[in-house]
């Protein structure tokens, strides 16, 4: 008994010790780890873009890190720059995006240091893989997304949210004395419904009139800033130092993940006690081919993001614009009139194919204000982009289509005003070359969802033109965005709103 003691105490004792060893040997090769990150980038630099980004300087002139990008990139005179600090080559020169997303398409993935950064949120899923997992997942998503039976059941639940929730709200909230609302939180709860419902046969009700408070939406936005900073930081090593530790935003981070685990868990449980194989949402479509629920899971948290933030994102953009250009809501209107009949609530698709004017207002809303900033790939071999900038191997390159859209050289001279007829000719929508406005990616990533996308944004745009003024709180104030992986205006977008009376 005592001998069976004796080496139950040398038994901890060993464990406690090399639980010790462990955990230093951990914090050690994460500090020499980051020594040779460090040296690596030469956080020294003492070009005034590195001093600038590193100090903060850059916060004296500008609002928003994406304007002082636009900033360097229009001074340079390839469009192209390079941040020592970050590793990161920045282009705004669409024959280099040309080059990135379909010319060398092999050499340029979305790489590992990409899918370690945003791992935790997006797992497996489309928008943080490369290689066959990107082909399976986007060989089906095409599919689905493409056929029309899916492009009607998705329109028609468009309509039905439109008519059912967004049209009663706004109505509400014109009623009310103090009728300012937060234009940017009903948009991401209407696309939120709205992607749920269409991929994966489920009704969060977000948009109901008392506007309910979720948890998920919540969970979902904090992990989706929290996954952003990483990105964002001079060193991987300080944040997985920080994970390792579970402390500061990567237990924060950690929490919010556990939310959104725990609801598309819940939806993958739902969607199979209901039956997949007779449905028509993509969630179902995806469950006829897999089994594995946690390969599910990154498929519907990718889907969510793609879904939801990007709609509201457009959306909220599109309006801060039209508030302050009355000219072109009230082209819109005309347009609609003539198309739609006069007592016409809600637009057919047949007849959204025909508002031309109300296209090329969206494109160039998505011109100045694209959903998705940017985005970064990794070079796998060194290589040398068509401007003649030399990417070394492992080099994060960016291209900025929010940049991209302010460039003289690329727009004109009028490149920073809200025009839509710039997309129009003879009154007719024609779109512009996708490397040269890269808002929906192009080449080989092009977004899939980009049509769908386009008939959600167009629908609910011209139900609230048509029936509603709507009119932005505080007009001469920029929007600020806040960290994020899609374009979010930090405090939201307050507005008022006011019922048609003609």
């Amino acid at each position: 008994m005592e001998l069976f003691g004796c080496c139950s105490l040398w038994l901890q004792s060993f464990g406690d010790t090399l639980s010790f060893m462990f955990f230093t040997f951990t914090i050690l090769f994460s500090l020499f780890s980051l020594l040779i990150f460090v040296l690596r980038l030469k956080p020294w630099c003492q070009c005034d873009v590195c001093r600038s980004y590193l100090t903060f300087s850059w916060l004296k002139d500008f609002n928003n890190l994406c304007d002082w990008y636009t900033h360097l990139l229009a001074k340079s005179p390839t469009g192209t720059i390079h941040l020592h600090a970050l590793g990161n080559t920045v282009t705004s020169n669409p024959e280099n995006v040309e080059y990135i997303l379909k010319t060398r398409f092999d050499n340029y993935p979305k790489g590992k240091p990409f899918s370690v950064i945003l791992g935790d949120l997006l797992g497996g899923g489309i928008f943080n893989v490369d290689g066959n997992s990107w082909k399976f997942q986007r060989k089906i998503a095409s599919v689905e997304l493409g056929s029309f039976n899916f492009k009607m059941y998705a329109f028609e639940l468009v309509t039905a949210e439109i008519r059912s929730r967004l049209i009663p709200l706004l109505s509400s909230a014109a009623n009310k004395e103090n009728n300012i609302l937060d234009l940017q939180d009903v948009f991401r709860r209407f696309s939120f419904d709205n992607i749920c419902r269409f991929s994966f046969g489920l009704d969060p009700e977000c948009l109901k009139l008392n506007l309910p408070i979720s948890t998920f939406t919540t969970a979902f936005d904090l992990a989706s800033k929290l996954s952003a900073e990483r990105a964002l930081a001079p060193s991987p090593i300080v944040w997985k130092i920080k994970r390792l530790l579970n402390i500061g935003s990567e237990k924060q981070l950690k929490g919010a993940i556990k939310l959104v685990n725990k609801l598309a868990e819940t939806m993958i449980h739902q969607r199979r006690q209901m039956g997949f194989s007779s449905k028509n949402d993509l969630l179902s479509r995806f469950m006829a081919s897999i089994d594995d629920d946690k390969y599910l899971r990154d498929i519907v948290v990718s889907f969510l993001l793609a879904g939801r933030d990007t709609v509201a994102s457009g959306l909220t953009s599109f309006f801060w614009l039209l508030s302050q250009h009355p000219e072109v809501e009230s082209a819109i209107r005309n347009e609609s009139d003539k198309i739609m009949k006069p007592n016409q609530v809600l637009i057919s698709l047949e007849q959204l194919r025909e508002m031309h004017y109300l296209n090329a207002a969206v494109y160039e809303s998505m011109r100045l204000f694209p959903p998705v900033q940017f985005d970064s790939k990794f070079a796998q071999e060194d290589d040398i982009l068509p401007d003649g900038t030399f990417v070394g191997r492992g080099t994060r390159v960016t291209y900025h289509p929010y940049a991209m859209g302010r460039m003289e050289r690329i727009w004109g001279p009028d490149c920073s005003e809200f025009k839509p007829e710039r997309w129009l000719r003879n009154g007719t929508f024609v779109p512009q070359n996708p490397f040269k406005y890269p808002v929906f990616q192009a080449g080989h990533r092009v977004c899939l969802g980009k049509d769908m996308a386009l008939v959600e944004m167009k629908s609910a745009a011209l139900a609230v033109v048509r029936k509603f003024n709507i009119r932005v709180s505080d007009p001469n104030q920029a929007p600020r965005f806040a960290p994020g992986l899609t374009a979010t205006v930090s405090g939201g977008l307050p507005v008022m709103v006011q019922e048609r009376g003609d």
